[in-house]
C-alpha cells in the first residue's frame, strides 16, 4: 500500500489529537505518514519536506498546529497538493487563535481548515480521503459505506 496522505504536526504534543486523523484514515485503509515539523523550529526541514511531497507520491498533506499555527501555510505555500489545516487547542485562547492562523490565508495559497481539535483531524482525514476517491472507486464505496453507517447511528438515536 502506497503512502498517498502525510500527517504534520508542528509538536509531539498533537499527536493524540491527530492520531484520530491517523485512525480514520486506517479505517479506509489509506496508510499515512506521519512527521513532527514546525514552521517556525525546523522551517528548512518543513519547506524541503513540503517541497518533496508530491515527487514522493504524496497526494493529500493533514497539518496540525496550535498557536500562531503557521504550519499549514508554509506547507500549502510550496507545494500544489492540497493542505488541509488543523487547528489544535491552546491553552490562553482555546484554539481561536490556531484557528484564525488557519483559516486567514493569502489569495492564492488556499488551506482546507478544518475545526479545532479532534474532530477537525477525524474531518481532515475523511476530507482526504474524499479528494483520493475521486479516482479511487474502492474509496468511494468505503465513503458511501461511512455515510450510511453515520445516517444508521443517527436515526438508531432516540
Amino acid at each position: 500500500m502506497k503512502t498517498k496522505v502525510a500527517i504534520i504536526m508542528g509538536s509531539k504534543s498533537d499527536l493524540p489529537v491527530m492520531s484520530e486523523a491517523e485512525k480514520l484514515l486506517r479505517q479506509f485503509g489509506v496508510k499515512p505518514e506521519l512527521r513532527v515539523l514546525s514552521a517556525h523550529r525546523t522551517p528548512l526541514a518543513t519547506i524541503n519536506y513540503a517541497c518533496l511531497a508530491q515527487q514522493r507520491g504524496l497526494q493529500v498533506i493533514i497539518a496540525g498546529a496550535g498557536g500562531a499555527a503557521h504550519l499549514a501555510g508554509v506547507i500549502a505555500a510550496h507545494t500544489i497538493l492540497p493542505v488541509i489545516g488543523v487547528p489544535m487547542e491552546t491553552h490562553a485562547l482555546k484554539g481561536i487563535d490556531s484557528l484564525f492562523s488557519t483559516v486567514q490565508m493569502p489569495a492564492g495559497v488556499p488551506v482546507a481548515a478544518m475545526a479545532i481539535g479532534a474532530s477537525g483531524a477525524k474531518n481532515a482525514a475523511i476530507l482526504a480521503v474524499q479528494i483520493l476517491a475521486l479516482e479511487d472507486k474502492k474509496l468511494q464505496q468505503k465513503l458511501r459505506a461511512y455515510k450510511k453507517k453515520l445516517a444508521a447511528a443517527i436515526k438508531g438515536k432516540k
